[in-house]
């Protein structure tokens, strides 16, 4: 196997590519924010409030009214910043393969489908905010934490399918396929095959995944890493998905997930009783809050993401010792961990702040080290 080094060109656009990022997130971020503030200082929430309520007395009707507006103005303004960091910057860079046709078509399944979802929590949120007004985050946390489990049972079989075309990978991988199914069954995990998506029609980058609980549980394979990574590579990178669903890391990630989010409802909780009297809201259940709700939400996941990112990559660690021990390849997973970086454009080595803050895995210079010391180990 040709050794597989860090293109130090491609990791210069890393490096600017990723900075750019980060930019326009805290421009994103910052308007978020204008947003809903404004809303709230101007009285502009109140008054639509009002006038929803001149239009029906249905509070679920109210509800979708007051979400339609708040949030599709919010997506109009930002809209400029999607196109620019979802579509102009990836073809920038050579990322992207995406026509602006697609990726117009993909904004809209995104919108339907997060719409819908949007509009299902938010009901169930200012329902139990009428009927439970001082423990409604409480009965939250838990129905998110029972929907959490059930989309992840079932995104594989019925969202994923809307973006992509899954297909069993063919008879020309056969070994592939048996390989990977014997690295499977070898770790006590059982699958429901080896699927190949469509990943070339929207970017050049590579990715391969575990997906599903259960039932629904199988292995997926963008053709780019089909194409580009050998078969040792493949199979490193797929006892890395393997080790995050021997350790559970799933259902652990879905409860500390729901801790977490428990948290930030309670704390909305207790700001939404504040915002009663500070902005004459007629109680938590007034659907005129819904800004300040967001604001709070949105603010708390700000605050926690390095704590939910530094539990994730503790999970990462462990998954890629699992794929080091399971394969006893070092060479094969440094390798495809290079590879990624090489075409996924990410940066391998960030700057210190930056993977503490932002990083759900630890930095990809770090786990290449580590796949090369465990086969000078080994």
């Amino acid at each position: 196997m040709n050794e597989v080094i860090l293109d130090s060109e491609r990791q210069g656009m890393a490096k600017e590519y990723a900075r750019i990022r980060r930019r326009l997130m805290l421009v994103d971020l910052v308007i978020a924010a204008l947003y809903t503030i404004l809303w709230l200082v101007t009285g502009w929430s109140i008054a639509f409030r009002n006038y929803l309520y001149e239009l029906t007395a249905n509070e679920w009707l109210v509800v979708a009214g007051f979400m339609v507006i708040f949030g599709g103005i919010y997506y109009l303004i930002d809209f400029p910043f999607g196109y620019y960091s979802g579509f102009m910057l990836p073809h920038r860079y050579g990322l992207s393969t995406q026509s602006l046709k697609d990726w117009f078509i993909d904004q809209l399944k995104g919108l339907f489908i997060g719409g819908i979802l949007g509009l299902a929590v938010i009901e169930v949120i200012y329902y139990l905010l009428r009927i439970s007004p001082d423990l409604w985050w409480l009965w939250v946390g838990v129905i998110l934490l029972f929907f959490n489990v059930i989309l992840a049972n079932l995104a594989p079989v019925i969202l994923f399918p809307i973006f992509f075309k899954f297909v069993p990978l063919d008879s020309e991988h056969a070994d592939l396929v048996q390989r990977l199914m014997d690295l499977a069954a070898k770790t006590g995990t059982k699958v429901r095959g080896v699927y190949k998506f469509d990943l070339s029609r929207r970017t050049k980058a590579a990715n391969a995944a575990m997906t599903g609980l259960g039932n629904t549980r199988r292995i997926i394979l963008g053709d780019t890493l089909i194409n580009e990574f050998t078969a040792d590579e493949i199979e490193t990178v797929l006892a890395h998905e393997l080790g995050h669903h021997v350790h559970h890391d799933i259902p652990r990630g879905i409860l500390v997930e729901s801790v977490i989010t428990l948290g930030g409802l309670f704390v909305a909780s207790l700001v939404l009783i504040w915002g009663v009297s500070i902005f004459g809201f007629g109680g938590v259940s007034d659907v005129a809050g819904m800004p300040l709700l967001a604001l709070v939400v949105g603010g708390y996941g700000l605050v926690t993401m390095p704590l939910g990112n530094a539990y994730s990559r503790q999970r990462e660690r462990r998954a890629d010792e699992f794929a080091l021990r399971t394969t006893g390849k070092g060479a094969a997973y440094a390798s495809a961990l290079t590879r990624l970086a090489n075409q996924n454009l990410a940066e391998a080595e960030p700057e210190s702040w930056v993977e503490v803050l932002l990083y759900s895995h630890p930095a990809l210079n770090k786990r290449i080290k580590m796949a090369e010391n465990y086969q000078l180990d080994a």
